[in-house]
C-alpha cells in the first residue's frame, strides 16, 4: 500500500477504511464480518480509519473496538466526527466534547488523531440551519473549540466534511489560505468521476468538488476523497433498493458508459472507480465504504494496480458527459 502525508499526519495508507460500510450504512452485514473487515484492512497496509457515531448509530465506532479492544496498533490514525448543526455559540464546545467522550468510549481509546465537523457549513440564514453549521458560527466558535480539544490532549487535529454549501466552503478555503479565519487540517470531499455527491446534495448550486480539493490545496489541507463510487452508483449494481428517482439510481444510469469501458478493460467497475479516484490530482487519501472483506480485497487490488492514466481518465470523462 503506498503511503503519503495528510496534513500533518505521516504515512498515511493512499486507501483509508471509511465507517459506512462496517457500520451497515452501505447494505447488509454483521459485527464479526466488519471486525474480521476492519482486522483485514490493517494488515493489508491500511493505516487510516474514518469512523462517525452516525454510521449505524455507533456500530462502527463499536466495531473499531471490538477490533482492538484498546490496543490499536502503531501507525495506525482513526478519526470520529460530530454533526454540530447550529447551536448557541456557547454550547459548541461542550456537544463536542460529550460527542467525543462517546465515541472514545465505544473505541475504547483515549484519543483520536482527527475529529471532524460532520456535515454542511451552510450560510447564515440558510432555510434549514439544523442541516449544518452556519458561516459565522464556524467562524466564531466552531475552530475555537476544537483547538481546544487538541489543548486537552483529547485529538491530534481536526476538518471539515466538504459536502456543502460549495460557495461557502469556498469562503473557508479561502479564510485558511490567508490566515483570516479558523484553519482545519483536513477536508473530506467528493472524488468520483460524476463529480456527484448523490443523495448528500441539499443546496441548488453546482457542486464543483474540483474546485474545492485546488482550494483546499492552496490553503495547505490535506484531503481525504469520499464517494469513490458514489455510495454504489459506480458498481456494477446497487445492493439496496431505491426508488427510481433517487439521486443513485439516476446516477447509476449515467454511469452505463463507464461500466461498457469497464467490461472492455476486464476490469470491475468498482476497481476501475477507486484507481480513478486515486489519480484525482490533490486527493491524499481514498476513503473505502466496503462493508465487507470481499469488497475490502478488491480496492486493495485497485489500489495495487495503481492509479488510471490520464488518457484512461479522459475517456472515463467523455463517456459519461463530464467533459465535451
Amino acid at each position: 500500500m503506498q503511503k503519503t502525508y495528510l496534513s500533518n499526519l505521516n504515512d498515511v495508507s493512499r486507501m483509508a477504511l471509511g465507517g459506512g460500510g462496517i457500520g451497515q450504512v452501505w447494505g447488509k452485514t454483521d459485527r464479526k464480518e466488519s471486525v474480521l473487515t476492519i482486522q483485514e484492512a490493517i494488515e493489508s497496509g491500511i493505516t487510516l480509519i474514518d469512523l462517525a457515531p452516525s454510521y449505524g448509530n455507533g456500530e462502527a465506532e463499536r466495531v473499531f473496538g471490538e477490533a482492538f479492544d484498546g490496543s490499536v496498533p502503531d501507525g495506525v490514525y482513526v478519526t470520529t466526527k460530530y454533526r454540530l448543526g447550529s447551536p448557541k455559540p456557547e454550547e459548541v464546545l461542550p456537544l463536542l466534547l460529550q460527542s467525543l467522550e462517546e465515541s472514545l468510549e465505544r473505541m475504547k481509546v483515549s484519543k483520536v488523531d482527527l475529529m471532524i465537523l460532520h456535515g454542511m457549513v451552510v450560510p447564515d440564514g440558510f432555510d434549514d440551519p439544523t442541516r449544518g453549521t452556519e458561516l459565522s458560527l464556524f467562524r466564531n466558535s466552531v475552530g475555537d473549540a476544537f483547538e481546544n480539544l487538541i489543548d486537552q490532549g483529547l485529538i491530534g487535529g481536526w476538518g471539515i466534511t466538504g459536502i456543502g454549501v460549495p460557495s461557502v466552503l469556498a469562503e473557508v478555503l479561502d479564510d485558511a489560505a490567508q490566515n483570516q479565519g479558523p484553519k482545519p487540517s483536513v477536508i473530506q470531499i467528493v472524488t468520483n468521476l460524476l463529480d456527484s455527491p448523490g443523495s448528500m446534495k441539499m443546496y441548488d448550486e453546482p457542486a464543483n468538488p474540483r474546485r474545492l480539493i485546488a482550494g483546499a490545496k492552496i490553503a495547505g489541507m490535506g484531503v481525504m476523497g469520499i464517494r469513490a463510487v458514489q455510495a454504489g452508483a459506480l458498481t456494477s449494481q446497487l445492493d439496496r433498493p431505491l426508488a427510481d428517482d433517487h439521486p443513485e439510481i439516476i446516477d447509476f444510469k449515467r454511469a452505463a458508459p463507464f461500466r461498457e469501458i469497464a467490461a472492455r478493460l476486464g476490469e470491475s467497475p468498482a476497481s476501475l472507480a477507486h484507481r480513478y479516484a486515486l489519480a484525482a490530482p490533490g486527493v491524499d487519501t481514498v476513503v473505502l465504504g466496503v462493508k465487507n472483506r470481499e469488497e475490502l480485497r478488491e480496492c486493495i487490488a485497485a489500489e495495487t494496480a495503481g492509479p488510471l492514466d490520464l488518457q484512461t481518465c479522459t475517456e472515463i470523462d467523455l463517456a459519461v458527459g463530464r467533459i465535451s
